[in-house]
Parts: C-alpha cells; structure tokens; sequence
C-alpha cells in the first residue's frame, strides 16, 4: 500500500469538480477529477487507499449504470454517490449494489468528508486482506509436494499416525514433514494453519473411510 490516499470525482459539471476539489485537499488528501466515466477508466489509478465520489447524471449514461459496469470489469473501489435528483429506491438501489453512502445535493461539506473517511477506512482494510492473503498465496507455493499432502490429510482430520498409513512413511517422518509445513505457513498451531489454507481454498485430501476394529466376543462365537 503506497502513496497518498486519492479521493476520485467523477462529476460533468465543473464547478461541482473544483468545488470538491478544495473540499479533498482541504484535508491532506489528494484529488483527482473527471468529467466522464472513459476518462475515469482510462486513468492509471495508484495502489494507495482510494475512493469514487459520483455523481448519479452523467453524459450518455447513470451513475448506477456506471455502478454496475466498474463491478463488471473488476474494479473493487468504494463508490460515494451524490446528485440533486435522487430518491429513496434509487439510493436503495446504489447501497444494496455495495455504495458506501448516498448524499443529496447540496451536502454538507463534514457529510461529505465523514463519508470519503468511512470508503478510504473500508479501501485501506480490502487492500490489507489483500496483500496478507496474496503472502500466504506465497507461502504455501512454498511447500513441497510432501508437505502439501501432509496437510491436506490435516484439514481431513487425521491424526499422524493415520497421516502415516495413508502415505506410507513413518510417523516421525510424517511429524517431520507438518513441523516445517507449520513454519513455511507461519502457524504455531494446527488449528492456525486449517484456519489458512482454508482461506486458500485448499480443499482436505480424501482418504479411505477409517474402519474401526471391532472386538469379538468369544463367549458369543458359535461352538
């Protein structure tokens, strides 16, 4: 996460641009405007924390069309709208899509800086998840073929003297091969390391059914 926080206005009239301009800055962050939604796509956006304040008129299209479209294409960025014809479904409409709020103009100027600080806070931990999530993606491409199986047999549930049977080695091994697993993911308990190669999506290896044995009673066998 680098660079100062950026607060994007996506606005066809130039006053309500500059206007909010001065407001962004005014607070240490940095602005950046348009006046259409091509021109917003085709600008190279940074990583740092950002947001979208948009207005729901604009050239050839709607702000809730455009809503749509940025989720579309993939681009996770919490969306502020703003507009001087608003109404209850629409508002509705823009929240239930994910828009962090939905303000009337004209705004009071803290409703409006309350806001952009609620999608930069919400920007800012979905870039944390992120990057935590794209290291543990790197941690686990670490694990040898051997460890791999080793712990998919542990989000199976089997314990290492089973772990033992199901690849043919030796407990000691098998205890050898979770130990380092444990260390290349960071996890000092079992229970840690389930918790993420299941945020992995790692899946648990099958593994044939455990049957128990069964005692027999040789006063009940037939003579």
């Amino acid at each position: 996460m680098t660079g100062q926080p950026v607060v994007y206005v996506l606005d066809d009239d130039e006053l309500v641009r500059n206007s909010l301009s001065c407001l962004v800055r005014s607070v240490g962050l940095r602005a950046e405007l348009f006046a259409t939604p091509d021109e917003f796509l085709a600008f190279e956006r940074s990583d740092a924390p950002s947001c979208l304040v948009l207005d729901v008129r604009l050239p050839g299209t709607s702000g809730l069309a455009f809503q749509q479209r940025v989720a579309k294409i993939g681009l996770r960025i919490p969306i502020i709208f703003m507009t001087a014809f608003g109404d209850v479904p629409m508002s509705v409409k823009a929240m239930k899509a994910g828009a962090t709020d939905f303000l009337p103009k004209p705004f009071r100027d803290q409703d409006m800086l309350d806001a952009i600080s609620v999608s930069l806070a919400q920007d800012r931990e979905r870039i944390l998840g992120e990057q935590s999530l794209a290291g543990l993606h790197a941690s686990y491409a670490s694990l040898t073929e051997r460890e791999k199986e080793v712990v998919g047999y542990l989000l199976a549930g089997l314990m290492n003297k089973q772990i033992a049977k199901e690849v043919r080695l030796s407990e000691v091994t098998v205890k050898l091969y979770r130990a380092r697993a444990m260390k290349k993911m960071g996890s000092r308990t079992v229970a840690d390391l389930v918790l993420k190669t299941t945020l992995l999506g790692i899946s648990p290896t099958r593994h044939a059914p455990l049957v128990p044995k069964v005692k027999r009673n040789v006063g009940s066998m037939a003579m």
